[in-house]
Parts: structure tokens; sequence; C-alpha cells
């Protein structure tokens, strides 16, 4: 694509330089599944339960004494001190992990070669001819040329007499590209005079520009005094495609640095309609935007971005929180007054001393979750790819003549905690640890592991099944499913232990509601196991008792964020948190 300019003297003059603005556990009945019942003493079983005689006399004893350590599998240690990292989702926590356990050496890449040293001052058009015979293997070097620019950032002066060369050698004609990769660098530096050159160039020839072009254009546009024309391009825009976040947040910011709140927020509802998560940055111009301001509606609005934020677990980041708190307190009359600080394991703020909200689901929210979960991950996910529909009902039926679990483990993931270590041993000892606690277990293998080895020891196998009920799956099959099945098949004590985040799991969930209350039910419920080397005694992370969303009381408001010297991953969570409260 490529335009003409009418005449090469004229050239220069479109491309003045000027100023710029701102652009900115079981029964006896339970033997049915032992391999006696079935006359095939002489094979090994794929399942046991560990049995209990129907006279034990101690049995509510055992009861009570197994309600006492749950108990503690819940709460952990619940110090005084305030929470950190010391959970599995705390933000940073998988970063810690990297740097202690290291995957792979850090690759060495090669040395680089020829590299251009991109000249810093303009050039005429002798001096770009006898560069483009340095790189005459560069295959159009001109846009190769503009490109390396664009990425170092080059002067527009620079950029500039690129494309006055080009225009000199072939009529005054300059490629499309090159007129966006210019218009780019303009963008970036400010230029707006610039901006609005190119801008007219383009209207004048152009009926239709692809998305970049329609992009730059609207960033450049919004802090110029011709900044509803971005509104314009945004509508052209919108014949062809459905804008994006970033496209929307430019409009917003310009109507906003133009005081005109309404297009603001009509742009954002129109982003909302559409489903599109805005940027956090968008969201934090409008606290700016309403300090020292007394407006209800407006408020209610700020409002209501809170419980967006809430609502879809959006967490902002620190400049943001500043934001909100400067907000807070700038309402005329309202006397507000925020902290940053951190959340006790307790669940307490150690700013006001309220009590956050619990991360355990009531049970309205469990059977909805259970629904959910046993139609769309168990029923209606991909684990037919790795087991069978067969293997799955002769589980469902194991686990429907068992008692309640306690605890549900995924056998082969803990027992790789320590790759040098045999994983019968390892899986021994945190099968023990639990046994002692008159817990009931399930472990989950696979048939492989009944095989005498190195790795997996007979005796030892035989000494879990003594403590533990197992089921033992086909070697292919996905045990995250099976986890899911029997933890939440037995209730919402049940805890599980696995290494696994269930990212997939949690991906094939239809919704943000259904998604968000799995993993405050992942959270509530999946137990890490704290371990430096084997043979160590067996520790368990605590697991949260609060959950990390935005809150408020009315009179109050709690907001986790994103402190800006931890790299948080997805399924992790912020460990700081704003606390907002009016002055009484």
């Amino acid at each position: 694509m490529t335009f003409y300019f009418a005449g090469i003297r004229s050239f220069p003059k479109l491309w003045k330089s000027n100023s710029y603005l701102g652009l900115s556990s079981s029964h006896s009945y339970l033997s049915l599944f032992l391999k006696d019942c079935y006359g095939i003493r002489n094979q090994e079983k794929w399942f046991s339960v560990k049995t209990m005689s129907a006279q034990n006399t101690k049995a509510m004893n055992l009861l009570i004494a197994k309600a006492r350590c749950v108990r503690k599998l819940d709460e952990g240690s619940n110090k005084q001190v305030s929470a950190d990292s010391s959970h599995m989702f705390a933000a940073g926590a998988a970063k810690k992990r990297s740097q202690m356990n290291p995957s792979s050496k850090t690759p060495v890449l090669p040395p680089m070669k020829n590299i251009i040293q991109l000249p810093t001052k303009p050039l005429n058009s002798e001096e770009w001819d006898k560069l483009k015979e340095e790189f005459k293997e560069k295959a159009n070097f001109e846009n190769w040329i503009i490109l390396q620019m664009v990425k170092c950032h080059s002067s527009l002066d620079v950029a500039k007499s690129v494309l006055a060369w080009v225009a000199a050698k072939n009529n005054g004609i300059v490629g499309y590209d090159l007129l966006v990769k210019y218009l780019y660098l303009c963008v970036f530096h400010k230029q707006t005079s610039e901006i609005i050159d190119v801008y007219e160039i383009m209207k004048a020839r152009y009926k239709r520009l692809e998305s970049g072009a329609y992009t730059l254009l609207m960033r450049g546009l919004i802090y110029t005094d011709r900044w509803r024309e971005a509104l314009l391009l945004l509508e052209d825009l919108k014949k062809v495609m459905i804008p994006s976040k970033k496209n929307y947040d430019d409009c917003i910011q310009g109507a906003l640095f133009h005081q005109d709140v309404n297009v603001a927020w009509n742009l954002y509802q129109e982003l909302l309609n559409h489903d599109i998560v805005p940027m956090l940055e968008t969201l934090k111009a409008f606290f700016d935007f309403g300090k020292d301001m007394k407006d209800d509606q407006y408020s209610n609005k700020l409002h209501n971005i809170l419980l967006y934020l809430r609502n879809n677990q959006l967490y902002p980041g620190e400049s943001f929180a500043h934001s909100i708190k400067t907000w807070f307190e700038s309402i005329p009359g309202e006397q507000w007054k925020g902290q940053f600080t951190t959340i006790q394991q307790s669940g307490q703020c150690l700013g006001c001393g309220k009590t956050i909200e619990s991360i355990h689901l009531s049970s309205e929210e469990y059977e909805f979750l259970k629904e959910k979960i046993m139609r769309d991950v168990i029923d209606g996910g991909d684990q037919y790819k790795k087991t069978t529909p067969q293997e799955l009902k002769r589980f469902q039926n194991f686990v429907k003549y068992c008692p309640p679990f306690d605890v549900v483990i995924d056998g082969l993931n803990v027992a790789k905690m320590f790759p040098k270590a045999r994983e019968s041993q390892v899986l021994l000892n945190v099968v023990s640890h639990l046994a002692k606690q008159n817990l009931q277990v399930l472990v989950l293998g696979r048939k492989h592991m009944l095989t005498q080895n190195s790795r997996w020891r007979r005796v030892e196998m035989e000494k879990m099944q003594k403590q533990a009920s197992f089921f033992f799956a086909d070697n292919i099959s996905e045990d995250d499913p099976f986890l899911l099945y029997a933890t939440l098949h037995s209730g919402n004590h049940c805890k599980f232990i696995t290494k696994d985040l269930m990212r997939d799991h949690r991906a094939c969930l239809p919704d943000a509601k259904t998604q968000r209350l799995f993993f405050k039910w992942q959270q509530g419920h999946q137990l890490a196991i704290v371990s430096k080397h084997p043979g160590a005694k067996i520790t368990f992370q605590h697991i949260l008792s609060y959950d990390t969303v935005v809150q408020t009381t009315g009179d109050s408001w709690h907001i986790p964020y994103d402190d800006n010297l931890v790299e948080r991953y997805s399924y992790e969570v912020p460990t700081k948190w704003l606390c907002l409260h009016r002055k009484t």
C-alpha cells in the first residue's frame, strides 16, 4: 500500500517540528471390594479399603479425635502474625519455588550478529544509499531500517530523513508501512503536530485503515484539541470489529482529560456491554478524576467499579491502590482514612481490627459448585481422553460405598516430591502421618505402583494399604477428575493433596462466577506439604482462612492489591491490603 506525495519539494514542509502536548475415613461391609469377594484371590486388587471392626467400642472416640485433627488441618497455625507468602497461593510463592527448584539452567543466548549502529542525526540521500549498500543482504532495506528505529525509539528527525529519501527515489511515493511506523514514533515521542499531519494525509487518501493505524491515531489525538476525532475513528473501527480494551482506554482517558465525564462513562459502559475486561489504568483514571469531588452519582459509579473488581477477582496495582485511597480521603465531609496493611492468619485486619470474609463456601455455594464441577469437569470434561467411562464408573461405585474421606491424596504427585528419593517411601511417610491423626484417607494411584521395583517396594505399599484406602487407576488415566470427584463427594470438610494447581479444570468451568467459587474452594481445601528433604517431619502450609477479594461493610473497605516488587502469577493472590474506614 503506498501513498503519493505531490512534489518532493513540498515534502519537508509537511513534516515540521513543533512543540507538543503530553500523551501520556470405613466399615466391614465394604469387604465387597476386597479380592476374596470375587474369588480372585490370586490376582492383584486395583483398589483397597482400610476396614474397621463393627465391634470397635472406640469408634466414637476416634471420630471425635478425627474431628479435632480436621480442624487442625483447617486452621493450621493461628498465630497472631501477618500473612505473608507462607501459603501456596500467595503472590510470589511460585517465583520462590522456581528459584529453590530450578528445572533447568538459564539458556545462554548466542551472540548477536550484524547489529547496525543507527544514525543519530538525519542523513541525506547519498548517505542513505551508502548505508543501504552496506546492508544489501537485507530485503526491503527501507522497511527494515525504520523498524529498527521503531524498536530503538529513534528521533523523528532521523526517521523523517528516511521518508524523504524514499520519496525522492520513488517519485514522491512512500509506502503505507513506512508511514505507519513513522506514526508510531510520532506517538511515542508525543509530537502531536506531526501526528495531526500524518492523520490528515491518511484521512485524505484512505477510506479504511487497518486496526494498528486506527489505534495509533486515536492514541495520538486524544490529548489534542481535535480529541473528538479520535471518537470518530473509534466509530469507524466498530464497523469492522469490536475495538480493543486499549482503544476504549485511550478514548476514555481523552474524554476525562478534556472534562467530558459523560462521554467517558458511556464508553466505559459500552466496553462492559462487550464483555471486555477494562484495563486497570482505565479504572484508575476514573478515581483520579473524582478527587475532591462531592457527587453522589459519581461516587456510586466508583463503588460499582470496586464491586466489579470483587466479582471478577481483579486486583489493582500499587499505584491504583494509592489513587483509591486518595479519592476516599478527598471526599468532602466523609472523613475516610486509609492505610496500607496486611491480614493476620486469623483473618483479622492489622489496620482496623475487622475480620475479613471467610474463605469457606456457604452450603448453597458448595452445592452449586459441586454440581457444576460434576457436570462440566467430571461428566462433560475431557477426562475420557486419558481414562474410560467404564473406569470412571468403577471409581464412582467405589466412592459410593466408602464413608466420607477427610483427605484425598494424588499418590504419584506426592510420591515425586523428591526426585532422588524412593517414591513408595515418600508416599508412606505422608500416609502414615495422616493415619496417626485418625483421618480417613484415600490415595489415588496407578496400577504400576503395585509392581515391585526400585521405586516402588511391595512391603511399603502393603503397609500403606493398612492405613488408608487406595484406588489404582489404569496407568494412562488422568488423576485429577478422580481427585476432584472424591473430594467433593466427601463433603465440604474434605481436603486434598497435590502440587497440581488445577488451572485447566478451572478453565473448563463455564463462567466467571463458577471459576471464582472453584478457586475459593481450592484455596480452602488444597494442602501443600512443607518438607525440605526426604524423611523430614511432615508439616503442611497453613490454609487461608479468609477470602482475598475486594469487600465492604459500608463504613469500611478492604482491597487487596499487587505489590510492585512482587511478581504474582494469575493463580496467586496478593498479600498486601488497603484498609479504608470512615472516622466516627
